[in-house]
């Protein structure tokens, strides 16, 4: 078939209109978060969660099919595709977001062609994406300026995105809300210049929360500022203010749902995020604001050239107990790691291979509150055999043939799930000194109730399933056993009829599948006598099947329990 530029412009029209409709359908879903906030929406809100990440497969489908029309017989014809993607280019000048637009035909094309590793001719390379005109932020944010004071500017703050001060309240209030901010105004006074107030001109809204999100800076440095507004039964009220790099990053966190947040150049929007997240990686910032298949895109860059060249630098299993159901493995000097479903699964674990993917997709459509580690699935993953020890290697072709397969110099990975590392919870807490493990123990309690009020049961309490963020905070990530809360049934353990039966190694009662008894879970904590004793101190109702049927019943009641994404610490309180 011979092709030119002008047989191949109906194809590229047909997905970059198909692109522009993905986006207009993201926004208008997007745009609902604000009436779901105002009017106590809040269930709405998440089905709205789940509607909007279900657009980009939908979407995918409705282009897919109509090519395979449009093409018929030559849907395969890399000339061809390689002279869409010519004229596909040239539409980018119309987008508000290219780099959408770009990852959007890298999707169509891997659909239609299964691509292995990357083909330049027929799909953008993600390192393409580093060519891209440098966003312009300016248009994205509001500036407040001179800033000398912050309290007699916030009424006018507030009134910019529609809250009135009257309705927040005055005095006291706004002199808690201001004393943070008056605090961090002060570090400025050292350049001589006085700071201004950069406030992001839209509001991120998640779950319950609405956030004002914007950036004390003097030009050179810049400082994060978040006010953090709720909607109790009784009016809208500023919760809390963030200031400062960590709690703004355990805000926009790798273990937390995408916020709704309009963004009509989205480049610009995670410009002005990144100056205020510290070294945040690119690809969780497109992820934070609901970008996740670019954030996916922009991880597989840093991927690729974390492992352009070979360098001593391996692919090793990673540090901790090995998994039954998945092989984990990581590279010393990157901060992924990776996750490969095994052949067989080692007793007891009794699932298989399409339920386990089934969880992680559970998970990701989930509403994430902090406390369960994002995911990226990815196909058909390419690297050269230098990246892999030997004894990584070794286990890979014995227990994931069905995943990998070695291709001359070059390991061919089908299907592996690619997550931000963190410290496994028993191997933290072997190291940890005894005031920070105290700290993180009680978190571990306060992770495991985040995830029951969210509808969440992690399948068994065992440390190794838990891991530690850089911040000190515990999350979940091994997704092979989760279910939903409450399709469990939490039962008392019934007493033994006499001493044979209390003595028998095997259960005297009958267990059915998702029975779940609390009190059992005590005995396979694994901590020391000392941490066990302060869990049980602070978190004893674990292990009472009241407290879970408390819980359950709440969630089928409909009632939907605020988890804040900050410490009481930064909340605006009143003597």
């Amino acid at each position: 078939m011979t092709t030119n530029m002008k047989t191949a412009t109906p194809y590229a029209t047909k997905i970059y209109a198909l692109f522009a409709e993905y986006q207009a359908r993201f926004q208008l879903v997007t745009r609902r978060a604000s009436g779901r906030f105002a009017h106590r929406q809040w269930s709405e809100m998440q089905s709205d969660a789940v509607e909007r990440l279900d657009l980009y497969p939908d979407c995918l489908d409705t282009v897919t099919a109509a090519l395979e029309r449009m093409l018929g017989d030559h849907g395969e014809d890399k000339q061809l595709w390689a002279e869409i993607k010519n004229v596909y280019t040239g539409l980018l000048g119309e987008s508000d977001a290219p780099e959408l637009a770009r990852t959007f035909f890298n999707s169509v094309t891997r659909r239609i062609f299964t691509t292995v590793g990357v083909d330049a001719r027929i799909e953008f390379p993600s390192d393409d994406f580093d060519d891209l005109d440098p966003p312009d932020s300016a248009s994205v944010f509001r500036t407040y300026s001179p800033l000398s004071q912050i309290e007699p500017v916030l009424p006018k703050i507030l009134a910019d995105y529609g809250f009135s001060v009257g309705t927040l309240g005055t005095g006291d209030t706004l002199r808690k809300i201001a004393a943070p901010i008056e605090h961090a105004i002060g570090s400025f006074t050292e350049t001589d210049v006085v700071p201004r107030l950069e406030m992001h001109r839209e509001i991120f809204y998640r779950g319950q929360g609405a956030y004002l999100i914007g950036r004390l800076t003097d030009g050179t440095a810049a400082t994060g500022v978040v006010f953090a507004l709720l909607h109790s039964a009784q009016g809208i009220e500023v919760d809390a203010v963030l200031i400062g790099v960590t709690p703004v990053r355990i805000l926009f966190s790798f273990t937390r749902s995408a916020f709704h947040v309009l963004v009509p150049r989205p480049a610009g929007t995670v410009h002005f995020l990144d100056s205020i997240l510290e070294s945040k990686p690119e690809a969780e910032i497109y992820s934070a604001i609901g970008y996740y298949k670019h954030g996916k895109t922009l991880l597989y860059r840093d991927l690729r050239q974390h492992t352009r060249e070979c360098t001593s630098d391996r692919f090793e299993i990673s540090a901790g107990q090995r998994g039954m159901v998945m092989i984990v493995f990581d590279m010393a000097n990157d901060d992924m790691v990776l996750k490969l479903i095994r052949d067989q699964f080692q007793k007891p674990k009794n699932t298989t291979r399409r339920k386990v993917m089934d969880q992680y997709d559970f998970v990701f459509k989930h509403y994430r509150v902090g406390r369960l580690i994002e995911a990226q699935p990815f196909e058909y993953l390419s690297f050269d055999i230098c990246w892999f020890t030997e004894a990584l290697l070794d286990e890979l072709i014995r227990e994931a043939s069905r995943t990998v397969r070695i291709e001359e110099d070059r390991v061919i990975i089908r299907h592996a799930y690619v997550e931000r590392r963190v410290t496994p919870l028993d191997l933290f807490l072997a190291q940890a000194a005894p005031e920070m493990a105290a700290q993180v123990v009680v978190d571990f309690g306060h992770a495991i109730k985040d995830l029951a009020y969210s509808n969440v049961f992690p399948g068994d309490l065992l440390l190794k399933n838990f891991g530690v963020t850089r911040h000190g905070r515990v999350v979940f990530y091994d997704y092979d056993e989760i279910v939903p809360l409450t399709d469990c049934r939490f039962r008392k353990v019934p007493p033994p009829r006499n001493h044979m039966q209390e003595m028998a190694a095997e259960p005297w009662y009958y267990v059915a599948e998702n029975d779940v008894f609390p009190e059992e879970h005590v005995r396979f904590l694994g901590l020391s006598p000392e941490l066990k004793a302060l869990f049980l101190k602070h978190h004893q109702n674990l292990f009472d099947p009241e407290f879970w049927q408390r819980v359950q019943a709440d969630i089928q009641a409909g009632n939907i329990k605020h988890i804040l994404p900050y410490t009481p610490d930064y909340r605006v309180t009143l003597d």
